[in-house]
């Protein structure tokens, strides 16, 4: 029977060990990249993207000659008169010659308008993979916090019960541990509280990044982990070049060139040959055939428009054919002329809104420096306060042994003491929060900012801070 027991005990033991292991880690990179998989918002729009590319891609079947088929009967039976039966079979050809490049600048301003839609699916998707990363840090901040609450409350409830075996001895005051008791049950209320909002939390988290449960959190809160920063002017330079906002400026300015340039080139002739070649006779086979080449010609602006058609062919065995056409509208369009204008003042507006964005980018992204440094002198002022926090406990202690304070002044000292510490993980968690603002506002990976500033540090670019 224990060996059964042995066996069974090793089994189960084994079990769990391997779960524990087969248990899914995660990092802040890994998080954002499961984030944006499970997307379904995200999937359906990249869909939607690649099918209009695919249809752009076809788009190149403009520059080959266009084909047409035609057949058609048309029997006539006649009361008075012989009846008629004629059968026509034809084939149609239309090559575009010349455009002056309106059908391959047409083309480039779709295929800036799918870059644009690209850059801001991928916008999208950083916004989504942020949530993540942000969703993690809070995870992160509340089970510090959490665990700084239980062992504050188990230091709390040691004191509370030496303070009732005081009352019995009549050596503190009942009031006092009445007081005491509040302060347990306001500590455990706050630790009940903060579970509920860490659970919910947790829900949230996998139900962004599609997992079934609950994943090890590899990143840490280190409230002693110092950062290393790029300088303010390098992280200007870099923020000109790869701000996310400023290459859609850019983008946005070489559309509205394009389409300046398309509406100047607008009053170009384009130029068509056509061909065609039919078989014709009032019974199968076919005997009779004809065919005939041509070059047509269309001219339009704002004032007049004009198309003119010529074409020559043959008809065996003798007959020769020729036809000029030509189509004359007065002002077609009028309004049109102004499109040039509109067209010079959406790029005059495109390129000051550039340079009044380079400008604050380069602003904000020394200031982004600015911020992090700022909140990581709030994190050592904060492990100061609490390493001062820490010794007015260990001076209370000595006061409340000698007799000068009470038990429960001693109680509140502790609960200040909690604060303190949690302060310092709160400022720990902001410096990472901006810590990841000026990644994201660089272009950055998370984790990136280190691996730039110490680049520069051994370039010997970097910015004491």
């Amino acid at each position: 029977m224990r060996k059964i027991l042995s066996v069974l005990f090793l089994f189960i033991s084994v079990c769990v060990y391997s779960n524990e292991n087969t248990q899914q880690t995660l990092t802040f990179a890994q998080a954002a990249k499961l984030a944006v998989e499970a997307s379904a918002d995200l999937k359906h729009a990249r869909t939607s993207l690649a099918l209009s590319k695919g249809a752009w891609a076809w788009g190149i079947r403009a520059y080959f000659p266009q084909i047409s088929v035609s057949v058609s009967e048309n029997d006539r039976l006649q009361q008075i008169g012989a009846d008629s039966f004629m059968k026509n079979y034809s084939i149609g050809l239309e090559q575009p010659v010349w455009d002056g490049g309106k059908l391959s600048m047409s083309r480039k301003l779709e295929k800036m308008e799918l870059d644009l839609s690209s850059s801001k699916l991928n916008r999208t998707a950083n916004e989504i993979a942020e949530s993540a990363i942000t969703a993690y840090r809070n995870l992160l901040s509340s089970r510090e916090i959490l665990k700084i609450k239980n062992s504050a409350f188990t230091v709390l409830e040691k004191q509370r019960n030496i303070l009732a075996e005081e009352v019995k001895l009549g050596l503190a005051l009942t009031i006092d541990l009445a007081s005491a008791d509040i302060n347990l049950l306001n500590a455990k209320i706050d630790i009940h509280t903060l579970q509920l909002d860490l659970g919910e939390m947790e829900k949230q988290f996998m139900e962004l990044l599609g997992l079934e449960a609950m994943p090890i959190l590899t990143e840490k809160v280190d409230i002693n982990r110092s950062i290393l920063l790029p300088s303010s002017f390098a992280a200007e330079a870099l923020a000109k070049e790869k701000n996310p906002d400023l290459i859609d400026a850019r983008y946005s300015i070489t559309k509205k060139q394009m389409e300046l340039k398309y509406i100047t080139y607008s009053w170009i002739p384009s130029l068509r040959l056509t061909g065609n070649f039919a078989l014709t006779g009032p019974r199968y086979p076919l005997t009779r055939y004809n065919w005939s080449v041509g070059i047509a010609i269309d001219f339009s602006n704002p004032w007049f428009q004009n198309r003119f058609g010529m074409q020559a062919g043959w008809e065996p065995p003798y007959d020769n054919t020729a036809m000029l056409q030509n189509s004359f509208s007065p002002l077609p369009d009028p309004a049109s002329r102004y499109g040039k204008g509109q067209a010079k003042l959406a790029l005059s507006l495109e390129q000051e809104k550039y340079k009044t964005a380079l400008e604050r980018i380069g602003r904000t992204a020394a200031n982004a420096v600015d911020k992090c440094a700022f909140m990581e002198q709030k994190r050592l002022l904060s492990i100061d306060a609490a390493a001062i926090g820490a010794e007015k406990c260990r001076v209370e202690e000595i006061r409340l042994n000698l007799g000068h304070i009470t038990r429960l002044a001693l109680m509140e000292t502790l609960i200040e003491q909690t604060q303190k510490e949690i302060a310092v993980v709160e400022a720990a968690t902001a410096l990472l929060e901006a810590e990841r603002e000026l990644e994201r506002f660089l272009d950055l990976e998370p984790g990136e900012l280190e691996i730039f500033a110490g680049i520069l540090n051994n370039q010997g670019g970097i910015n004491e801070n």
